[in-house]
């Protein structure tokens, strides 16, 4: 989303925008029913002012895919662009299309988007990475965007110029919820009350989410009322079972719901319903889904190991340690203290503001504005 947004955003604000993407199986314009166009590089669409151009793949791990065409792409028409700017990293997209910049002298910002310290998997893989493809990449980028403060400590402290690096929030698309869903949609189909305190978990079923935390704080701070929603993909294998137990080894598996994912107007309707967001990580380089939280006006409780935490803090929502006694006294007070609770959620409104696309799309076109002139000598 984060890439639609931004794009169509400059396109309105008057720049001529394409992605350059990778064709994976079924692909966007498929789902719209857009018109595709075959191109000497690949098919291309074109949608709300931005040009969109899948490359053939001829392999694919994962993220990582075998796109001769991109050669063709840069040698042909790369000259005609100003900037680039690459979102991501552990691809082979990124160090081709840099390789043709750093020739034609073309200035280019990267967004690692939190990869840059692998966290989760494939970590000698990613080493190899860095080693070989991603060196001279890295290296010839104008600026590196960080979405958070905590986010630019770590490129910081990894020896990264602080020169380079700048800071451009993660936002929220404000536009869905100008109309937002009829309360009590999701609570009628789960059978939970109008009065029933709804606390909500929304991400991936992984370890360093911290939904074993909660599942433990919740069992303390709320032993006899109140409705848990752990709601999200498995992402791990055995890791929902293991959230199961732990529901019921603390004696509030009646009260704890597992959804599953939840997409488009069916996670509009559990937002719209929920009266509390909780995301207890132990590592989050923004945290997209408390973001979406406190755009539906939803008070959170996040951990401190969380990039929009230093948005968060006393704002939109209280930011605690990544375990369980700390997680339980917030809970606890969000659940008695109206006061505080009513303060947290008027100040959603506020916080919110400052993740709207058009704001962050004006930072970020200054961005680029600085970027070229570095490359070009200017300061």
């Amino acid at each position: 989303m984060k890439v639609r947004m931004l794009s169509e955003n400059l396109a309105q604000r008057g720049h001529a925008v394409t992605v350059l993407t990778a064709k994976f199986g079924s692909s966007e314009w498929e789902a719209s029913r857009l018109v595709a166009n075959e191109t000497p590089f690949g098919l291309q669409t074109s949608e709300n002012g931005v040009e969109t151009i899948y490359l053939p793949t001829w392999f694919r791990y994962r993220a990582l895919t075998v796109n001769p065409r991109v050669i063709r792409f840069c040698r042909s028409s790369l000259r005609r662009f100003d900037l680039v700017h690459f979102y991501g990293l552990y691809d082979l997209l990124g160090p081709a299309v840099s390789h043709y910049c750093q020739r034609r002298r073309i200035p280019y910002v990267i967004e690692p988007m939190g990869m840059y310290r692998p966290i989760d998997r494939s970590f000698r893989l990613k080493s190899v990475w860095h080693q070989s493809f991603g060196r001279a990449f890295w290296r010839g980028a104008t600026h590196i965007i960080a979405t958070s403060e905590m986010e630019q400590q770590e490129l910081l402290q990894d020896g990264i110029s602080a020169a380079k690096v700048v800071v451009r929030y993660n936002g929220i698309d404000a536009d869905s919820w100008t109309k937002p869903p009829i309360r009590g949609t999701f609570r009628a189909k789960w059978n939970i009350s109008a009065d029933q305190p709804l606390i909500l978990f929304l991400s991936r079923l992984i370890a360093r989410k911290g939904a074993d935390i909660l599942i433990e704080a919740f069992a303390e701070a709320a032993p006899r009322s109140a409705r848990l929603v752990i709601a999200g993909p498995e992402g791990e294998p055995g890791y929902l079972a293991s959230l199961e137990r732990r529901a019921k080894d603390c004696g509030v598996s009646s009260r704890v719901l597992f959804v599953g994912p939840v997409y488009d107007e069916e996670k509009r309707t559990l937002l719209a319903d929920a009266d509390l967001f909780v995301l207890p990580s132990r590592y989050e380089n923004f945290a997209n889904s408390a973001a979406e939280a406190i755009g539906c006006g939803v008070p959170v409780i996040i951990s401190d190991a969380c990039g929009i935490r230093s948005l968060v803090d006393g704002r939109a929502g209280l930011v605690i340690a990544p375990e369980k006694d700390s997680l339980a006294v917030a809970l606890r007070q969000m659940l008695v203290d109206r006061a505080l609770y009513g303060r947290l959620k008027e100040g959603c409104h506020k916080v919110a503001e400052q993740l709207s696309w058009s704001r962050l799309t004006e930072q970020m076109e200054s961005h680029y504005v600085n970027a070229m002139a570095t490359s070009n000598g200017v300061r």
